[in-house]
C-alpha cells in the first residue's frame, strides 16, 4: 500500500481560499446526561462510527479546546526500526469502563485514563518490522469473560495484533500477559499457515473482533511480492484458551488445496465488522497474489476483493458480494464493512455500506448479500498481457454516485503553471487509457483512483438521526507498468511479483512540481442520503497548509487517509488530511463549524465518549504518515468543552 501526496513548492495563488470561522460559544445543557462510551474499533462492533451524545453540538463546537495529550514515544530513535519504515500512528482509542485503549505503531499496547490522559499501563510487544514497508497499529479489542468471577486476573482482556503476526492477550487492569492464552499469552499466527512465509510478509495491522467467547482476526500479506506468499486465511480462536475453532481459507468450493491454507489466497486486512445477533461476521477481502497480474491465480479470485459473510460459530460461508471481477488493479475491499439499519418503504432493513478503493458504495442486506441499492454489471476495458485478463464486466451502483468521477480526459490535467500543466498533458498522451479498469500493460498505464482509493481503511459513518451516510475519498490517479521479468529483476523494483512472467512499477500521476497531475479537488467529503441512495452533498476536504509555504494556504481538498465519525449533537469530525487539521462540520449541510491544528498529521479516525460524572470528550491520534509526507508525531490529542 503506498499514500502519496505532492511534495513541490506551490508557484501560484489559487482563487477559492477561506475556512468556516468557530461557531459562537455556546453552552452546555444542564438537562443533557447522555453518556456513551466507544467500544469497538468503529465505534460499535458494525462500524457505524455514529455516537448518541449531544454535549459536545452544533450550537459550541465553535469552543473546543485540547483537554489532555498523551505521547507514545514511539519516535524515540531508539524506538524507530529504520529510516525507511517509519511508524504511522493510525490507532482509534476504545473505551472500557474508564479506560481508554489504544495500540501505537511499534506494538505498544497502552491503557491511559479516560479523563486525564495519563498513562495506567503499557505493555511493549517489540515486534521485529525488518521488510515492513508500513509500521502500524489501527487498534486493539476488549473481551469480557461471563465466566470469570469480577476483578479475577484476565476476566477483561485486552487483544491486539503485531507487526510479525502474532496475536496477544493482556490483562486490562495490569497490562500483563493472560499466561493461559496460547503460549503464555499469544498466538504465533505463521506458524501453521502451511506454507514458508518471509520476514515482512504476514503482518496484522487491524483489531481483531470478538464474537461471543471468540477473537477472530485476518492479516495484511504483502501485495505483490510472490506468487507463493502467506495465505490469507481467516481465524477464530478461542477467547480463553487460544485453540483454534475454525479457519476460513478464501478457496472455491471445492479447492484441492497441498497445504493446511493455500497459499496466495486473498487476505483480509482491513476491520471485520460482526452482527451478534445473527452470528455474522463480515470479512473485506483482497485480491489473490499477485495483485497486478492474474495468470498464476488458477481460480482463486472466487472470493477475491469481496465482502464475505461468515457464521461466528461454524466460520461457514453464508453469502458473499464481490465487488471488483478477475481484481488486476489491487482494488481490494480494503474498509470496514459498516453495519445499519437502511431506511427501507416497509420498514428497516438490516444493511451493510461496503465502500471501495474505485470509489463506490454498495449498500447490501446484510442478512442475504443482495444489494439494496440497485447495481448492474457494465463492460469495461479489455486488453492486458494475456487472453483473458480481465473480467468482461464489472459492478456499478447506478444511483450512489461514485466518490471518484468515472473519466479522466486532456482537459483535466492541471498543473500550478503552464510548465507543469503542460508536463502532465505529455504524461497523459504518453500513457495508455481507457477509462476505469484500464488493466495494466507493457506500456505506462494510467490508473484512476490509484490503488490507495477512493476510500481507503478510514470507511464511512452512518448517522441513523440524519440518515446519512459519511465518506471521503482521496482522488489521485496513478501510473502503472508490467516490466518483462528479465527487466523487472534488473530494475529490482519494489513489486517483484515473483513466479510471474513480469513485475511492476507504480507511481503517483505526478508534475515536476510534485502535485497531482488532475485538477483539484484531490480530496473530499460527501454525504449520501440512504432514504434515496443521492450524494446529500460533497465539499473539497483539506487545504494546501503544511504542503506549502504561507501564504499558499488553499481549501481545495487534498489526499487523505483515515475515516469520520458522526455524533447526535449534528457533528461529522474528520482528522484525515494532508494538512493536519481536526475539523468538525454540520453532518446535515456540510458547513464546517470549527478546526484546530494537530501537533502533527491526523491520518487516524477520531473517536468520542463521555463517562457519567464529566464531559464529552473527541479523541484522535496525530502521529503523521510516511507515505503522505506529513508531519511525524506520536499524540493521542484529546478535546472538550471548556469548564
Amino acid at each position: 500500500m503506498k499514500y502519496w501526496i505532492f511534495t513541490g513548492v506551490l508557484a501560484l495563488a489559487l482563487a477559492g481560499c477561506g475556512g468556516g470561522p468557530a461557531n459562537p460559544r455556546g453552552a452546555i445543557d444542564p438537562a443533557d446526561n447522555k453518556t456513551a462510551g466507544w467500544s469497538h474499533y468503529g465505534g460499535d462492533e458494525g462500524g457505524s462510527r455514529f455516537s448518541p451524545l449531544t454535549q459536545i453540538n452544533t450550537g459550541n463546537v465553535g469552543s473546543l479546546q485540547v483537554a489532555w495529550t498523551y505521547h507514545s514515544d514511539d519516535l524515540k530513535p531508539e524506538q524507530l526500526p529504520s529510516p525507511l519504515n517509519l511508524p504511522a500512528f493510525e490507532a482509534t482509542p476504545i473505551l472500557a469502563g474508564e479506560t481508554l485503549y489504544l495500540c501505537s505503531p511499534m506494538n505498544k499496547i497502552v491503557a491511559l485514563d479516560a479523563r486525564t490522559g495519563a498513562e495506567r499501563w503499557h505493555y511493549e510487544a517489540k515486534p521485529d518490522t525488518r521488510n515492513t514497508y508500513l509500521v502500524t497499529c489501527r487498534g486493539v479489542s476488549y473481551y469480557r469473560d461471563a465466566q470469570a468471577p469480577a476483578g479475577a486476573a484476565c476476566a477483561e482482556r485486552i487483544f491486539s495484533g503485531t507487526m510479525d503476526g502474532r496475536l496477544i492477550a493482556l490483562d486490562a487492569a495490569t497490562g500483563r500477559r493472560c499466561e493461559a492464552f496460547g503460549e503464555r499469552g499469544e498466538i504465533d499466527l505463521k506458524r501453521d499457515i502451511g506454507n514458508d512465509v518471509r520476514q515482512g510478509e504476514y503482518v496484522v495491522t487491524s483489531a481483531p473482533v470478538i464474537a461471543g467467547d471468540k477473537v477472530i482476526t485476518g492479516a495484511l500479506v504483502i501485495d505483490n511480492a510472490r506468487a507463493n506468499v502467506a495465505s490469507g486465511v481467516v481465524r477464530a480462536f478461542d477467547a480463553r484458551s487460544g485453540a483454534l475453532v475454525w479457519a476460513f481459507d478464501p478457496v472455491p468450493p471445492g479447492w484441492n488445496k497441498h497445504d493446511t491454507y493455500q497459499a496466495g489466497s486473498p487476505n483480509a486486512w482491513a476491520p471485520l465488522s460482526v452482527d451478534s445477533n445473527r452470528k455474522l461476521v463480515f470479512i473485506p477481502t483482497g485480491n489473490p497474489a499477485n495483485d497486478l497480474y492474474s495468470g498464476t491465480r488458477a481460480g482463486l479470485d472466487f472470493y477475491g476483493s469481496s465482502v464475505v459473510a461468515l457464521n461466528t460459530d461454524s466460520g461457514e460461508v453464508v453469502w458473499h458480494f464481490q465487488t471488483v471481477h478477475h481484481d488486476v488493479w489491487d482494488y481490494d475491499v480494503g474498509s470496514q464493512p459498516v453495519l445499519f439499519d437502511f431506511p427501507g418503504p416497509d420498514g428497516p432493513v438490516p444493511a451493510l455500506a461496503q465502500a471501495t478503493k474505485q470509489g463506490f458504495i454498495f449498500v447490501l442486506n446484510r442478512e442475504t448479500g443482495k444489494p439494496l441499492l440497485p447495481v448492474e454489471e457494465r463492460s469495461v476495458p479489455q486488453g492486458g498481457v494475456a487472453p483473458g485478463f480481465v473480467a468482461p464486466t464489472q459492478p456499478y451502483p447506478t444511483v450512489t454516485e461514485p466518490l471518484v468521477p468515472e473519466l479522466l480526459t486532456e482537459d483535466d490535467m492541471w498543473g500550478f503553471t503552464w510548465f507543469d500543466r503542460m508536463d502532465c498533458k505529455r504524461q497523459f498522451r504518453r500513457a495508455h487509457y481507457a477509462g476505469r479498469f484500464t488493466p495494466p500493460e507493457l506500456q505506462p498505464t494510467i490508473q484512476y483512483p490509484g490503488n490507495n482509493g477512493g476510500s481507503s481503511w478510514g470507511s464511512v459513518s452512518y448517522d441513523p438521526v440524519n440518515k446519512l451516510l459519511i465518506a471521503n475519498a482521496a482522488r489521485v490517479p496513478a501510473v502503472v507498468q508490467l516490466l518483462p521479468r528479465a527487466q523487472a529483476d534488473a530494475q529490482q523494483v519494489h513489486d517483484r511479483m515473483e513466479g510471474t512472467p513480469y513485475g511492476a512499477v507504480r507511481e503517483p500521476m505526478l508534475s515536476f512540481l510534485g502535485a497531482p497531475c488532475i485538477r483539484p479537488p484531490w480530496g473530499v467529503l460527501a454525504a449520501y442520503d440512504m432514504t434515496t441512495g443521492r450524494r446529500a452533498w460533497e465539499i473539497p476536504l483539506g487545504s494546501t497548509r503544511d504542503v506549502a509555504p504561507w501564504p499558499l494556504w488553499f481549501n481545495i481538498g487534498v489526499p487523505n487517509q483515515g475515516g469520520a465519525i458522526t455524533t447526535a449533537g449534528g457533528l461529522t469530525f474528520i482528522g484525515a488530511s494532508t494538512d493536519g487539521y481536526l475539523r468538525a462540520f454540520e453532518t446535515r449541510t456540510g458547513k464546517l463549524l470549527w478546526q484546530d491544528h494537530l501537533p502533527a498529521g491526523g491520518q487516524a479516525t477520531p473517536m468520542t465518549y463521555r463517562l457519567p460524572d464529566g464531559k464529552q470528550f473527541v479523541v484522535i491520534a496525530a502521529g503523521g504518515h510516511k507515505y503522505l509526507r506529513t508531519h511525524m508525531g506520536d499524540a493521542i490529542v484529546a478535546y472538550a468543552l471548556p469548564q
